[in-house]
């Protein structure tokens, strides 16, 4: 077997090789299009699972592989993508897709990279029914069915007194799936944009025999690329995962531009980097930009994480609501605005700013300044009724634990100054590794922490989860759960007031003070356009990628 897989790299490269003369060439006149993307995953993908895998390296392989109902475009609105257009009923509780009829399934059966017939058939109505049925399984444990609990009897299914094929989801005709909900929900068409709502072939599902999604021939493609060999030996090297364009999936408003997308399996995001700098791969994700000219290299980014202090319940001083609020309200956020650098922004809020709806961020339509607390007057005064209640002449002094490799610490020492100065509370600052983060968090050995919170996907719904999903943060909201709320809101200007709302009720419990929102990045060659990055799932996206080398 492993000198089959060594054979089979050897063919790869011989592929490789033979394509790189008449790929890419062109100059920004030829239009950038049939490169071959040399690329990098930081990790071997967990599983090419839409509805269930949600690390960074599987999303960048699905993001690649799939494609479903709906998408975002460039400008972050929702358009038709396999369908060819929708309508919704008078309650907003029915909505009715008609599917394009030029979207093929290919498994490449006989390994030959050629898209014969025989190997493709069309994505039908029936593939997306069985999709959701799967999404909803109890038995799946799929980490993004709590996102879809608006489907009629979606609360059922899950809870297991219903079956799976009572789910609202229909299959009218081949070509035409309706989904029925509980109650309008102006999310919905967002949701399926989503990865966990592509589509998922029964009969190819089954032949798999649980392997789904785990090796390249338990995989099919219905996107702009088809998985042709993915090798893994995590005792060894010269990993890798290759993709060919799927040329059957082309059509006009659906290009794909690259011919390849050939992947390095690596371990770690400084292997990813070093890479970069060996010039293997042309791009890669990153929380810190430094010591990259933008002069040289396409740096985009987005502020897609909020970074907000949380306490230790257990802690013997933080567990004081009065003291966590008077934390909360010494902080002047105008002023540290001013002294921050492009790659973080005061936070007022919890939903980061490239969240959007309808194409627009949420901040813009809903201004975090809304919820300005700075009140150092009473915050002072806060201090002394903690110091009563806790029985305790004066408060000893913690640290804020952080994780070095997301944020630069250096602009807490600005709050640090300001909590000794107007509480007399001195607050220090402990960097940590992620690793040890983690460990700290997971272990309860933290009085404060700085965490990051940032949605699986672009929704403010999937940020406002966190509150509801992750340990430290459930404290933080004192089990607040608002997504059932927000769920529930059947226009955008109910939305948008639904996400105040949840934000409001959270930050009211001040156990969560947001203080950053944080850039996250790509960073690419010069010579390539339209390399897209999502900084919520970490998936980079070639599908219309230009390179003019």
């Amino acid at each position: 077997m492993k000198k089959k897989k060594i054979l089979a790299l050897a063919a790869c490269a011989l592929v490789v090789a033979g394509s790189l003369g008449s790929c890419g060439g062109g100059d920004k006149k030829g239009g950038g299009e049939g490169h071959m993307y040399g690329a990098a995953l930081a990790r071997n993908p967990q599983s090419l699972d839409p509805q269930f895998a949600n690390d960074p390296s599987s999303a960048t392989v699905i993001k690649n592989m799939y494609s479903g109902l709906m998408m975002k475009d460039q400008d972050g609105s929702i358009v038709c993508c396999n369908a060819s257009d929708y309508n919704v009923s008078a309650d907003g509780c029915v909505y009715t897709f008609n599917l394009r009829e030029d979207n093929y399934w290919f498994f490449d059966e006989n390994d030959d990279d050629v898209i014969d017939e025989e190997e493709c058939f069309p994505v039908t109505a029936d593939d997306y029914v069985f999709a959701f049925r799967r999404l909803l399984d109890p038995k799946m444990h799929s980490p993004f069915s709590r996102y879809f609990m608006c489907l009629k009897n979606s609360k059922r299914i899950a809870e297991g007194s219903y079956r799976a094929d009572s789910l609202g989801v229909e299959a009218v005709d081949s070509y035409t799936i309706q989904f029925t909900l509980d109650y309008p929900c102006a999310e919905f068409l967002g949701l399926l944009t989503s990865p966990a709502a592509f589509p998922c072939n029964e009969e190819f599902f089954n032949s798999t025999k649980g392997r789904y999604g785990l090796d390249d021939r338990s995989v099919m493609s219905n996107g702009p690329f088809y998985v042709r060999q993915w090798f893994y030996d995590p005792y060894g090297s010269n990993n890798i995962l290759y993709m060919r364009r799927n040329d059957k999936n082309l059509h006009e408003g659906y290009e794909v531009l690259p011919t390849f997308v050939s992947f390095s399996v690596l371990d770690s995001e400084a292997e990813v980097k070093q890479a970069f700098k060996d010039d293997e791969t042309e791009c890669f994700s990153t929380m810190k930009v430094g010591g990259y000219n933008p002069k040289k290299y396409n740096i985009k980014g987005q502020k897609a994480m909020t970074l907000g202090m949380i306490f230790n319940p257990e802690d013997r001083l933080y567990s004081n609501a009065a003291l966590r609020k008077a934390v909360a309200l010494a902080v002047n956020r105008e002023a540290l605005d001013k002294e921050l650098d492009s790659d973080l922004k005061a936070a007022y809020g919890i939903i980061p700013p490239a969240v959007d709806i309808a194409g627009r961020s949420y901040r813009e339509l809903a201004s975090d300044k809304q919820f300005d607390v700075y009140a150092p007057q009473q915050a002072a005064e806060l201090v002394e009724q903690a110091k009563t209640e806790l029985k305790v002449s004066s408060i000893d002094s913690v640290k804020i634990i952080v994780d070095s490799g997301t944020v630069d610490s250096r602009y807490l020492h600005i709050l640090s100054q300001s909590w000794q100065d107007s509480l007399g509370i001195y607050i220090g600052i402990e960097d940590l590794t992620s690793k040890e983060f983690r460990e700290r968090i997971e272990s309860g050995d933290y009085s404060i922490a700085l965490y990051p919170v940032k949605g699986d996907f672009n929704s403010g719904l999937a940020v406002l989860e966190k509150f509801a999903e992750v340990d430290c943060l459930k404290n933080a909201a004192g089990g607040i759960d608002s997504s059932e709320a927000v769920m529930k809101c059947s226009t955008v200007n109910e939305l948008v007031n639904g996400y105040v709302s949840a934000e409001r009720e959270i930050l009211q419990q001040y156990g969560f003070v947001p203080l950053f929102y944080k850039t996250s990045y790509l960073v690419a060659k010069e010579d390539n356009e339209d390399i897209l990055y999502d900084p919520f799932t970490g998936s980079v996206d070639y599908r219309i990628a230009k390179n003019y080398s």
